[in-house]
Order: structure tokens, then sequence, then C-alpha cells
């Protein structure tokens, strides 16, 4: 086999276990859907998986799911362990209050990227394997409230680089409308939000989680439209969605590494 097969087929690989793990129980054929695997190569990787231990197949429904044994390709991984020690216990107990699913999100680069989530306990979730996906600046309730309670100087930056590596241009017009009303209005509500943008099936709200007198995280609450309307969501969510970053913020202090604030330091 070629280097470049086999580096294909690592690709492929990975690709349809992040399938396994999002869709949390899906047949070959779906997998095949998700991914743009076509279906041999599929089968094929799938028991390759399970020799690994990574993967089990339910002989009843012929549905694929992840095995604990892929734990074990986080073990080694500790940068921000503060995410599982500190935060998650305070996104559980809101977690349980309101049903529906959290993310606590950070800036990574020029994207947002889900650090930790409640949707693998959330009765109302509809995105399993949440953890490590990348999302938007501009159109994330997350990617605006760190705009939106960034000191200028940085917000400025971020908005530069944006700017240069994707399609988005000043004054960047979305589907929620401009981003200087999103920040206004942001501002205003002390959390960050989405009503048209992204993915139009879900709404969320996303609250700043601070560390001294900078943005460290974004803890962002999801719900369906078609259950809640987005004025609703947020006389329903936004006090409590702010505790609970306060809450987090709180814990941090004398929590968070040195390395962590070298990044966050990096980033801002």
């Amino acid at each position: 086999m070629s280097s470049l097969s086999t580096i294909r087929s690592l690709q492929r690989g990975i690709a349809i276990l992040q399938a396994v793990n999002r869709l949390n129980g899906a047949k070959p054929t779906e997998i095949a859907d998700e991914t743009g695997i076509p279906r041999p190569s599929v089968y094929r990787l799938l028991e390759t998986l399970a020799e690994l231990g990574l993967v089990s197949r339910d002989h009843f429904s012929n549905c694929w799911r992840p095995t604990l044994h892929v734990k074990s390709l986080s073990s080694g991984f500790r940068d921000e362990d503060w995410v599982c020690d500190i935060a998650l216990p305070h996104m559980i107990d809101m977690g349980r209050r309101v049903l529906w699913p959290l993310d606590l999100v950070t800036l990574r680069n020029y994207h947002m990227e889900v650090r930790e989530s409640t949707h693998q306990i959330s009765p109302y979730s509809v995105n399993h394997g949440m953890v490590g996906k990348q999302l938007p600046v501009l159109t994330t309730a997350a990617g605006r409230a760190w705009l939106a309670f960034t000191p200028d100087d940085q917000r400025a930056a971020l908005l530069k680089l944006l700017a240069e590596v994707t399609d988005a241009e000043p004054p960047f017009l979305m589907a929620d409308g401009s981003l200087d009303m999103i920040v206004k209005r942001s501002r205003e509500m002390g959390v960050g939000f989405r009503m048209a943008d992204f993915t139009p099936e879900t709404g969320s709200i996303s609250a700043p989680i601070w560390y001294e007198d900078r943005v460290f995280a974004c803890i962002t609450l999801i719900w369906s439209t078609s259950s809640l309307k987005f004025s609703r969501a947020v006389e329903l969510y936004r006090k409590d969605l702010l505790e609970t970053a306060a809450l987090i913020s709180r814990d941090l202090v004398g929590n968070v590494s040195r390395g962590e604030i070298a990044r966050l330091r990096a980033t801002g």
C-alpha cells in the first residue's frame, strides 16, 4: 500500500470514528451518508476499528457505537483540565434544571471550539459528539459573546483575521443583522445570541466566563426553535445562564494553569 493510500485510509478511519461518536448509534449506510465515504469502505474500516476495540456493533439493530476504549485516545490530554474540574459540574447542575444542552466554548485561532458539553445527558439534544467541534465566530452565540465582551483592540484584531481567512468582510452583515447591532444588543442583554444564523432549527444564547478582566470562555445554551421562541427562551434562561457563568468565573480564580493563562494572553 502506498503512503498516499495509507494516509487516505487513516483520514477515512478517523472520519468514521468521529461520525460514530457524533451519531451515537448508526448503521453503515447512515455513516456513509454522513461522511461521504463509499459503503464498502465504511464496512471495512468499521471492522478495523472494531478489532482495535474502538467501536462495537449491535447485532440486533446493526448499529455501531463507540466503546469505552475510545477514551484512551484522550487519556494524555491535559490542556484545559479546568473544563472538567471546574466548569462541568456547574454545567450539569444547570442542564438538569433546564434540560436543554449546554456547550463550553473557547476561542481557538479564528474559530470557536467546543471544550465540553452536556449534549450527552440532555433529553432534547440531537447533536452528540460536540466536544472538539469547531464553530464559526461571526454566526454563533459564543463567538458573538466573545466579540461583545472583548476589549476593542482585541476585537478589531480578531475581525481583521476573520476577514483575511474567511469570505466575511466588513461591515459583517448576517441574517441576524449587522455585527455592530448584534454586539450592541449582546452587551445590553449580557449574553451573545443567535436567532437565524448557522443552524436555523436551533437558537442559542451564550454568557461570557471571566478570568480577571478577560473573557476566558463562554457557556452556551441551545434550544429548538420549534419549541421555543427566542424572546421566551431569553426570558426563561438568560438569568440562570449568567449566574452559572458567574459561578464558573468565581471558581476559576486560583485554578487556571500558567500555561493556559499564557495561551489566553497570546490569543487576546
